[in-house]
């Protein structure tokens, strides 16, 4: 039987003309070397090289034979990265909960650039506001702003330093005033946001080591965090979004952030799942993924 390691040794040999060059190439010694050109052909039946004191040449049969070697060494090479790619290849379906805002604008592109680069990986996304029930919902994961309240789950953070901010579109500053205090809020239509039965119409602050918290009214309530930040978008408010929500609108100009001074509403944005036996390659690998995209986002 034909040891690959003999192949390797042959065909450095043929390559330089020399058992001593091939020997130092594979960090071997000449007598070794020398041993598995002799057990080639002990195996093959058939002399491969024409050897003299100071010249080593291929033989016609070895001239045939290297031609089938480099070629069975370069599909075991390639065999051999094929079985190693596979172990570092993730694959799988995860299902995935993402909110509606950040989901649609920033998160679906992001998903599709990382199953170009791992195409085995398949998604099933719903898009809610809503917490996803983990335990009954057939769902693997979801993303969501705040710290989750059930200690049950899994939170990897994304994101752990994200706020909330207070914004609207240039038009309505421009008719309606840009507030300078929390306190100006109340005089303001401000757009709010209802999750399930909590109506969030009170927008907490802190400034000098005081905390705030204003209630606030409006002629528009949403249960979906894209359509308040269209209404913000359209002139019909002020609106308190997560600054990933945002962002993009605030960079470029179709909204202004108002009360910058004042520390506004911590907003956190973890991946969750049920339990650590569901943290599979595919799941750290995407969490890695989203933790370098929203840390890139942030920066601009």
């Amino acid at each position: 039987m034909v040891r690959f390691e003999d192949l390797r040794i042959f065909m450095a040999a043929a390559d330089q003309g020399s058992f001593s060059a091939a020997a130092r190439e594979l960090d071997l010694t000449p007598a070794v070397a020398s041993a598995a050109l002799k057990r080639l052909e002990q195996v093959l039946d058939a002399r491969l090289f024409v050897r003299t004191t100071r010249s080593l040449r291929l033989t016609s049969d070895g001239a045939r034979y290297l031609e089938h070697a480099r070629a069975a060494l370069s599909a075991l090479d390639a065999g051999r990265n094929a079985v190693a790619r596979n172990k570092t290849e993730i694959s799988g379906t995860l299902s995935l909960s993402i909110p509606s805002d950040l989901g649609r604008h920033v998160l679906l592109p992001w998903l599709d650039e990382f199953q170009e680069r791992h195409p085995r990986v398949n998604f099933q996304v719903r898009i809610s506001d809503r917490l996803a029930d983990l335990y009954r919902q057939p769902v693997d994961l979801a993303v969501r702003y705040g710290t989750p309240n059930d200690s049950g789950l899994v939170a990897l953070p994304l994101s752990e330093h994200n706020r909330r901010v207070v914004c609207a579109s240039p038009a309505y500053l421009a008719r309606h005033g840009v507030p300078q205090v929390p306190d100006d809020l109340r005089r303001h239509n401000c757009l709010s946001f209802v999750l399930g039965e909590t109506l969030h119409d009170r927008w907490a602050f802190r400034h000098e080591g005081a905390a705030l918290t204003i209630p606030v009214k409006g002629d528009r309530v949403g249960d979906d965090g894209e359509l308040v930040r269209r209404w913000a978008l359209a002139g019909h408010g002020l609106a308190y979004k997560s600054r990933f929500d945002v962002l993009a609108d605030l960079r470029a100009g179709r909204l202004i952030e108002v009360l910058a001074d004042y520390t506004s509403e911590p907003s956190p944005l973890y991946l969750l799942c049920v339990h650590r036996m569901l943290l599979s390659p595919a799941v750290k690998r995407l969490r890695e993924f989203l933790h370098e995209r929203f840390k890139a986002f942030e920066a601009g």
